[in-house]
């Protein structure tokens, strides 16, 4: 065969194969369709953290894929209310919501242990777990029941015991308070005599100021001082054995999720695993000035909460404890994998950051 001829041969050959192949690839990946996201949250819009990290969440995913995936972000009271998250994600009316799981409890105690519950594990000690304690897994044996698929998507880490005002000497001085506290946190304080209400973020401070309720738990010094409830609470406790670690979560209506490309949830999971760690950096970088201005400009009182009363705590929370584990298998499982990891994981924590940060702090006088 002539040069010629056999280069023509040859590159009508290439061009034939290459089309070939190209027509056997899937169309979602060639040119994806578009994917419509509307997410509600809990939180109020820009409020710095929690309304923040979800925003920052939607406009990560959004860039990641280029804007294929269409986010519409809908803060608290914006589409729905913030306590109607839950259901407007697992109806399907919402693609996605940004919340604290442990706000579901009433649906089943077992969302708790999704965001924190008392004498619970720390940021990283939850990290472990749900990714290799079997934490995901019972997440989403949980979140099948309710047609839901739930991700990690931020955390504030050991949370403050909450806003009093008065002081707590005892656990007798808890009594007849009536006190913001959600989860399996108020549970306890209601074991103890006080009487727990579940708020939203943007209306704790009226209550607080009214007189409505009279002592709150938030977030830390941060979020704290930006909702300025050092105006009506002077006495502001730790630590809080309610909220050790309090992850936040993407709950994704599950039969959206499961219609994605492997690649989209790959490309969610990402987004919202970056959130988990940017969130929790972020608070770290934060609580510790705002502590000092609470106390030096804003004439906050800190307090540490006593070992009798701590006690006192940890008697009421193996009595929630049996509560939830006489709910159903699921929730018993649930807990029961959550001691393993509090046990194991937090066994070397002692042994490791606990030790290391004990000495580290002696040595240098922090």
């Amino acid at each position: 065969m002539e040069r010629r001829k056999f280069i023509k041969a040859a590159g009508l050959a290439g061009v034939t194969g290459a089309a070939a192949a190209v027509s056997a690839f899937p169309k979602p990946a060639i040119a994806q369709e578009r994917i419509e996201f509307a997410m509600v949250s809990t939180w109020p819009r820009d409020f710095p953290g929690l309304g923040t990290g979800a925003q920052r969440f939607a406009e990560r995913l959004s860039t990641m894929s280029d804007g294929r995936i269409q986010m519409k972000y809908f803060a608290a009271g914006e589409r729905v209310g913030a306590f109607d998250s839950f259901d407007e994600v697992a109806s399907g009316n919402a693609q996605g919501y940004h919340a604290a799981d442990y706000y579901w409890k009433g649906k089943h105690p077992g969302w708790a242990y999704f965001t924190s519950v008392p004498f619970g594990l720390t940021y990283t000690e939850m990290n472990a777990w749900v990714r290799f304690g079997g934490g995901q897994e019972l997440w989403d044996e949980l979140g099948a029941e309710f047609g839901l698929k739930g991700l990690m998507c931020g955390n504030t880490g050991v949370q403050m015991g909450g806003w009093f005002n008065k002081e707590i000497n005892t656990a007798d001085d808890l009594k007849g308070l009536k006190m913001r506290i959600p989860g399996l946190g108020g549970d306890v304080m209601a074991k103890l005599g006080a009487s727990p209400v579940s708020l939203p973020g943007g209306q704790i401070y009226e209550n607080l100021v009214s007189g409505a309720i009279d002592a709150t738990e938030w977030v830390g010094p941060w979020n704290d001082q930006v909702m300025k409830f050092y105006e009506a609470a002077k006495f502001y406790y730790y630590p809080g054995m309610h909220e050790p670690g309090s992850m936040l979560a993407l709950g994704l209506n599950a039969s959206f999720w499961g219609k994605l490309s492997k690649s989209d949830q790959v490309m969610i999971e990402a987004a919202a695993a970056m959130e988990n760690d940017v969130m929790m950096s972020e608070y770290n970088a934060k609580n510790g000035a705002s502590l000092k201005q609470l106390i030096n400009d804003n004439g906050v009182e800190l307090r540490e909460f006593s070992d009798e009363i701590y006690d006192s705590f940890g008697t009421a929370a193996d009595e929630v404890f049996g509560e939830v584990v006489a709910h159903s298998d699921l929730a018993s499982r649930i807990h029961n994998s959550f001691l393993k990891a509090r046990e194991e994981v937090g066994g070397w924590t002692n042994i490791s950051d606990q030790a290391y940060v004990a000495q580290r702090n002696r040595v240098l006088g922090l």
